[in-house]
């Protein structure tokens, strides 16, 4: 049976964002591409840390209300304050194509963990649980139905869990749901908040720092965790910025370090370049994974160089941000697609010490603050435990 849209060109509409940078477009816009290089968006805390305070990518912002009492979790806080300026847009979309036709597809690795940790404390002391906990907060579907709930959504809906490529995963499945047919619109991206789980859990694999993480430096010791959320609408509609490539593979190699050469790293870029019809030289921009720990930013500096060669402007965001996990994916594509269409070819920026690792491939391009031109073509790079691997390029339209 032939789809007649599967070789349609799916596009990235609108876009909602709230991480430790600010809340909504126009606030993370401005500081991701501030000039002033001195300031810090991360703060020290040791509310998730057993020992000391750690440097986390906290959200101080006020958060949205969720409107439905069961679902209600800082996780769909998050989700919902990144959600509410696109309100009007869908409901729109909901008269124009009908509720049944829009899909909802989040990442997320935490869900509502940080309110089941609370409850269990709770629990500790009081016997019982909070009158408005239950377990089915801490599911990895909870975003994506709540999402469907609230607004009254009747297409597929449900959450990828794929740790740190969980929300450039929900952007490529969105994208493929398009393409089959099955929807005419999908609210697609990542969330996920801060819990003692995963703060302590990566914590006791010796990878956090207490200090701003400092990708691709020789003096780099380790991530900042941080949260947030990135969503997009996305139609095969035209719109400001094209999802022309999605590269997804798995090393299968061990269960929390990547492929040390890269391989499925190098294989995903590959493939993303393949699906958008592009060569390596057509990228203009590539927004690295880059978290700063010591194998990671080896094998991604070793599959950078071979897929673009040195030269390639790139940068890696999470000392602005932090590693926010499930969400890095999504967040990091709406600094892209707001790059994207600037008119000064400013980028965003990659804060580090500038010490080169003499065991790393040369990056020359690396930490290029402004093109010259518009950036017309980017390329971002996330990267998973088990060896999970998606990379997505965005194209100006």
């Amino acid at each position: 049976m032939s789809n007649k849209n599967c070789d349609q060109p799916i596009f990235l509409n609108s876009a909602g964002v709230i991480c430790s940078l600010g809340s909504g477009l126009e606030n993370v816009e401005d500081h991701l591409f501030s000039e002033n290089t001195e300031i810090t968006y991360l703060k020290y805390s040791s509310k998730f840390s057993t020992e000391n305070d750690l440097l986390l990518g906290i959200v101080e912002q006020p958060l949205a209300a969720v409107p439905i009492a069961e679902e209600d979790t800082r996780n769909n806080r998050m989700l919902t304050t990144a959600l509410e300026p696109l309100l009007s847009e869908i409901q729109l979309l909901k008269k124009r194509f009908g509720p049944q036709r829009i899909a909802t597809v989040i990442g997320t690795s935490t869900s509502g963990i940080s309110d089941g940790e609370e409850a269990m404390r709770y629990h500790r002391n009081q016997n019982k649980f909070p009158a408005n906990y239950h377990y089915r907060k801490q599911e990895p579907s909870s975003p994506s139905r709540y999402i469907a709930k609230w607004l009254g959504l009747r297409g597929p809906s449900f959450s990828v869990s794929s740790a740190c490529t969980s929300g450039a995963k929900a952007l490529a499945s969105a994208a493929r749901l398009l393409r089959l047919g099955v929807c005419d619109a999908v609210i697609a991206g990542g969330v996920d908040t801060l819990c003692n789980m995963t703060v302590k859990g990566f914590s006791s694999l010796l990878v956090t720092t207490d200090s701003i993480c400092n990708p691709f430096s020789i003096n780099r010791n380790g991530i900042n965790i941080g949260e947030g959320a990135g969503l997009f609408l996305l139609t095969r509609e035209p719109g400001p910025v094209r999802l022309a490539g999605v590269g997804e593979t798995s090393d299968a190699y061990h269960i929390s370090a990547p492929h040390p050469e890269g391989k499925g790293a190098e294989s995903a870029m590959r493939q993303a370049l393949q699906q958008s019809g592009m060569d390596p030289e057509n990228i203009q921009y590539l927004n690295l994974h880059g978290t700063g720990t010591e194998q990671n930013d080896k094998m991604e500096a070793r599959a950078v160089q071979r897929v673009f060669g040195p030269d390639i402007a790139c940068s890696s965001t999470k000392p602005l941000t932090g590693h926010t996990l499930a969400a890095a994916g999504a967040i990091e594509a709406v600094f892209c697609w707001l790059a994207l269409q600037r008119e000064d070819g400013r980028l965003p920026p990659h804060r580090w010490d500038g010490q080169t690792d003499p065991d790393l491939p040369v990056l020359t391009g690396i930490a290029t603050t402004r093109l010259g031109k518009k950036l017309t073509t980017a390329m971002s790079n996330s990267f998973a435990f088990g060896g999970n691997n998606a990379s997505l390029i965005l194209v100006r339209e």
